[in-house]
């Protein structure tokens, strides 16, 4: 049986100090690596990485315009009124708004905000999903 985790999510991006203002002056992460064609930001269990577009392409002998499947990163936050200071502050620094922050019927409340090179992160608040001192995120306790 393999072990049940993510270790490194790794985003393609087109212009690395675009995307590093985005993330790091948006959410005000620090890299722990970081060189010409790629970033690394240590999380909370796993690592995220933001590398050239095409050079992430031919590590993975793939075409670099191959599309993207529907998909959204998440990242939730403590209490319901963080949620809008946080979608303003990433669309202040690059990102694009998709969603307002307003509460969906399954409970919570929630925005979609897409990095410079279209990435969707959810910010949500979900109070079904506590969050510990370290970030760590379980799901309905």
């Amino acid at each position: 049986m393999v072990q049940q985790q993510i270790s490194v999510v790794t985003l393609g991006v087109g212009d690395l100090p675009r995307s590093r203002r985005f993330y790091e002056d948006g959410f005000g992460w620090k890299p722990v690596f970081e060189s010409d064609e790629i970033l690394f930001f240590q999380m909370n269990g796993l690592m995220l990485g933001l590398w050239l577009k095409d050079r992430l392409a031919a590590d993975m002998q793939r075409d670099a315009d191959g599309g993207s499947p529907a998909i959204a990163l998440a990242h939730n936050v403590a209490c319901e009124a963080d949620v809008a200071p946080l979608v303003d502050r990433l669309a202040v620094h690059g990102g694009t708004v998709l969603r307002q922050p307003d509460a969906p019927p399954h409970g919570g409340f929630r925005g979609y905000v897409a990095d410079p090179d279209n990435h969707v992160w959810e910010i949500a608040h979900n109070p079904a999903w506590p969050i510990d001192a370290e970030g760590h995120v379980t799901f309905g306790t």
